[in-house]
Formats: C-alpha cells, sequence, structure tokens
C-alpha cells in the first residue's frame, strides 16, 4: 500500500484455499458496555471514507473499522478467515473461481440489508469507477461477480491467484450499501455506511467519532462504547504534547523514534503513567534505482552502492532502533523471506569489493549522485537518513553523493518522467503474503516506475507463485527471484519497521492491533 506511496507483521502455512472452505465461528458484537470510549490520535491524514477511493493507511483504518470485507485476518493472523460470510473458498482446482456464502441476518448501519447484490455491486463500482487515488489496481485479475441468491457470491478470475482471498479480506474489499452510493460516482461529503463494528458519527479537519454499531454480526466483539480518533495532519510534537498532556489514550502512527526514545527514557511525572507498545510490522523501505539513468543505471555503481550501505549504523543513528535492517525484498515474518542482499553484499561496508565494482564498470574518479527525497510523505528522517546514506557513500572515496528533497506531489511527477537516478520509497503490505512484496514491483505496470523488467520474474516466477494454492511451496521460487532482484539491483532494501502505540497505562489490547495484516482493530480497545 502506498502512502500512496507509503509503502506504511509469521509464515505462511500450507492449504489456503481448504483452511478457507472451513469457514468460522460468529460472534456478535455488544454495545461495549464493558469498556469506556477511547481518544486516540495520529498524525496520518484519511483521505477518503469512500472504499473505492481510499488506498492509504489512515483511509484504511477506517474501513476496516466502519465497514466489513467477506473475509478478514484474525489478530495475529496471515491467513483470512471468513467474516461477512459464513464460509468461503475456491471451488476449482486452478484457483480461479472463489466461492462465499454469507452469514444470515447482516445490516447495513442504516437498517438496510446486506445482500450478495450488494457484494457485487461494490467490486463492480470500485472497478468502474477505478480511482487513480483507489484500490482498483489490486484486481487486475477479476472478470465478473456472480450472484445465484441473495447469500451467495461468486468471483470469476480472469487468470490463477490463490492471494485473491487475502486481497478481498483488504480493505479494498470493503462492502457498501446499493441504496446508498452511486455506481458511477464517488460518494460525496464525509459520510460512510458500513456494517462494521462501529458507525462513523461523525468527520471533519480535525477528528472521525465512532460509535458502536449494535446491529454488526460478525467474528469481532466489541470491548469499548466508541472511539474517537484526532488528527495531527503530520504534526509530531503536537501529538506527543496530546499524549503526555492527557488529551488523548493512544498516540498511533505518527510518533518519531526520537519522540518514542524519548518517552521510554523519560522520568518525569508526564510520562510516569505512559507506555511504549511494540508489535511486528511488514512495512519496509528501499532506495530505487532508474534503470535508465546515465548514472544509476551502471549494475557498477549500484553494486557499490550495496557494499557500502551500513544498515546497522542507519537503524541506530537515525531511527534509535525502532526499525531492524532489511536484506531481502521480502521482509521477515513474510513467508519465502531470505536474506539475498546480506548474502550477496554482506552486513558492513566492504570498499575494496566497491571500488571492485566501479573498475568493472570503467569508472576510475568519484561518482557524483543525487539521492531523493520526500519528508512529507515518509516522515522527517527520510531526509536524515538519506543524508547519513550518502555520507558513507562519501566517507568511501568512491562517491560525491548528496541529497534534495521536495514536495510528494512533484516528487511522484518527476519520478514518472525519469528524472531522478535513485529515490527513496517505502511500502506497507496490502495483505501478508510475498506476492505482495513483488509482484507490485517487479511485475507488469511495475509501480516503482524505475524502467526494471525481468521476463523470467514477469513471464514465470509470478504467475507461478500467483497460481499456488499452498503458499509454502512457493519459497523456493521466490528465493530465486530474490536473488535476481539482489544480481541485479533494481532496488536496494533498506529497513524494516517495527510498529508502535504509545498509550497511557490504564489502555488495554493493543498489542492485539499490531501485526503483520496492518490491520489496527478498534473493537481490542479498552479503558480501566
Amino acid at each position: 500500500m502506498n502512502l500512496r506511496n507509503q509503502w506504511l507483521a509469521l509464515p505462511l502455512t500450507g492449504g489456503l484455499a481448504a483452511a478457507l472452505l472451513t469457514g468460522c465461528g460468529t460472534e456478535t458484537g455488544g454495545a461495549g458496555e464493558d469498556g469506556d470510549s477511547v481518544v486516540m490520535g495520529m498524525s496520518d491524514d484519511v483521505l477518503a471514507t469512500d472504499p473505492a477511493s481510499g488506498y492509504d493507511p489512515g483511509s484504511w483504518l477506517l474501513f476496516n473499522n466502519v465497514f466489513q470485507s467477506l473475509m478478514s485476518f484474525p489478530n495475529g493472523a496471515t491467513e483470512p478467515e471468513p467474516e461477512a460470510a459464513k464460509e468461503c473458498g475456491f471451488s476449482d482446482t486452478k484457483t480461479k473461481v472463489f466461492t462465499c456464502t454469507l452469514r444470515d441476518g447482516l445490516k447495513f448501519s442504516n437498517g438496510n440489508a446486506l445482500t450478495s447484490k450488494d457484494v457485487k455491486f461494490s467490486f463492480d463500482r470500485m472497478m468502474k469507477i477505478n480511482d487513480g487515488a483507489g484500490p482498483a489496481i489490486m484486481f487486475p485479475m477479476l472478470d465478473r461477480v456472480e450472484t445465484p441468491n441473495a447469500k451467495k457470491v461468486v468471483f470469476k478470475l480472469k487468470y490463477a491467484d490463490a492471494t485473491f482471498p487475502s486481497k478481498i479480506a483488504s480493505g479494498a474489499g470493503s462492502i457498501v450499501d446499493h441504496a446508498s452510493y452511486d455506481m458511477n460516482a464517488l460518494r460525496g461529503g464525509d459520510e460512510a455506511t458500513g456494517s462494521g463494528p462501529y458507525k462513523l458519527d461523525s468527520f471533519d479537519k480535525e477528528k472521525a467519532v465512532f460509535s458502536v454499531n449494535p446491529d454488526y454480526k460478525g467474528t469481532a466483539k466489541v470491548k469499548n462504547k466508541g472511539v474517537t480518533l484526532k488528527f495531527f495532519h503530520n504534526d509530531q510534537k503536537g501529538l506527543k504534547k496530546a499524549l503526555l498532556d492527557n488529551r488523548i489514550d493512544i498516540a498511533y502512527r505518527g510518533l518519531g523514534a526520537s519522540d518514542i526514545a524519548d518517552i521510554e527514557q523519560d522520568t518525569s511525572d508526564a510520562s510516569q503513567n505512559i507506555d511504549v507498545v511494540e508489535g511486528t510490522s511488514a512495512e519496509v523501505q528501499h532506495l530505487v534505482f532508474n534503470m535508465k539513468d546515465p548514472v544509476a543505471g551502471k549494475l557498477g555503481v549500484r553494486k557499490a552502492m550495496a557494499y557500502l550501505l551500513d544498515r546497522d549504523a542507519l537503524v541506530k543513528d537515525v531511527y534509535r532502533d525502532t526499525a531492524t535492517p532489511l536484506y531481502s525484498i521480502v521482509p521477515a515474518g513474510i513467508g519465502g523471506h531470505n536474506t539475498a542482499f546480506f548474502d550477496t553484499y554482506g552486513a558492513r561496508p566492504q570498499r575494496s569489493k566497491a571500488a571492485a565494482a566501479l573498475r568493472e564498470e570503467g569508472l576510475t574518479g568519484k561518482v557524483k549522485l543525487t539521492l531523493w527525497s520526500t519528508p512529507s510523505r515518509y516522515g522527517p528522517a527520510t531526509d536524515q537518513e538519506l543524508k547519513a546514506i550518502a555520507k558513507q557513500l562519501n566517507a568511501s572515496g568512491l562517491f560525491d553523493a548528496d541529497v534534495k528533497s521536495i514536495e510528494f506531489s512533484q516528487y511522484e511527477r518527476d519520478i514518472k518522467s525519469g528524472k531522478y537516478g535513485v529515490y527513496v520509497k517505502g511500502w506497507v503490505p496490502d495483505y501478508p503474503d510475498p506476492d505482495n512484496f513483488t509482484q507490485p514491483f517487479f511485475g507488469k505496470g511495475n509501480v516503482l516506475n524505475n524502467g526494471y523488467r525481468n521476463s523470467d520474474i514477469t513471464g514465470k516466477i509470478i504467475p507461478g507463485t500467483a497460481a499456488e494454492s499452498d503458499r509454502t511451496k512457493t519459497d523456493e521460487d521466490y528465493a530465486d527471484l530474490q536473488g535476481i532482484v539482489a544480481d541485479e539491483l533494481p532496488i536496494l532494501p533498506v529497513w524494516q519497521a517495527k510498529q508502535y502505540a504509545v498509550i497511557r497505562d490504564n489502555v488495554y489490547g493493543v498489542e492485539s492491533c499490531l501485526d503483520a495484516s496492518t490491520v489496527f482493530r478498534f473493537w481490542e480497545l479498552s479503558k480501566a
């Protein structure tokens, strides 16, 4: 998931299709009598309240709590289970026909019944609107949606995709009321009509207020009376102060590494009732190389950078150990992960090998290079990080590197026009499967816009792994893919994030909101 493009965590087990067909029990969300309302702050914005448009972490946080999908990711799981559906699974052996049967008694928050007509409408609408900032890009495989009856939904795929269940379990699979949304246009205003555990009562620039949906039927068991989400619009200092001043209960997505470290080390009265909760995350960051650039397009230059990058120093000095070094395009905790970049280039700077790589390219003088950053999208530490990388390169005596920083809108335009040789990209996964860390970057329609293409990856590995329902059987193919990328270096992995929430000590359940699925589950939160 780009932010979009902040890109911003449990090995997969086999037999995905079989597991999905078993269905799951029903737990009906109550009115939250056992807990109080919770106030949460974050510096991310919610860019959309209409699921046909939003494709960013803030919007998906709203979608995952206000709307239902046919399937969802239980706490800590990397395989989806039925949610609005009582059972789902592939009904063919080629993973091209996916069938779900809805639960009984589903209702939207406006009282309208939720039927298969609404599911079909939601997907048809998303694909028809095809909003540039929306999730339709995730469903090129979807041919059509059929509804044999009010309870059954059948997805016919153009080609095999064993990750389809994970995709519809994400925010992209949100089901909307066909009577409340226009088939041909995004919904105006800031209202949302869903069937999830919460109702959106109000939404403005300062906050969103959610109350418990008494008509919800699904797997979530609500533990509070409602949630208020306050927006700090990238104001990290304001978010931290609100927590210390007891104006919010939780700070999520927005505190910098230094803020988290300061809070952990602070012994003042203001911090005595505050705890830092760490969870798993599959958020990653890469340096991306423009393969057509006259400098970065040279393999020897990219290899020299790979030999000189000191990830340990970066995560220690810039991120205060709130991230970990990343040596793979598939992060740790995701099936298929290996350490191809560690195996090829090592963990410590190797100047002699970097110099040899440049000599083989015919380069003898210092390589002049600009690293491009956009802190407005990836946070203020991004500039600091790239300056540290430039310093590492220059310390070798082999590079004359500098850093330039620009606003995100111009940044994206310049990348598409091929202006930059080296630039930073982050990725928050849409779903916890290695497919989501490979297909968008190296498949057809490469979202990196760096001109990279490998026929073995696009023609063989990606289609083959997508068709395999037993995800453990894809490990060898993903190892081959990671080896190719390490050799050809269209991108250079830098770090994998840890996921944090900072809470007041009377708040519980946050640890159930911080896992590889990236689903922040409001219903798990409670206050003493």
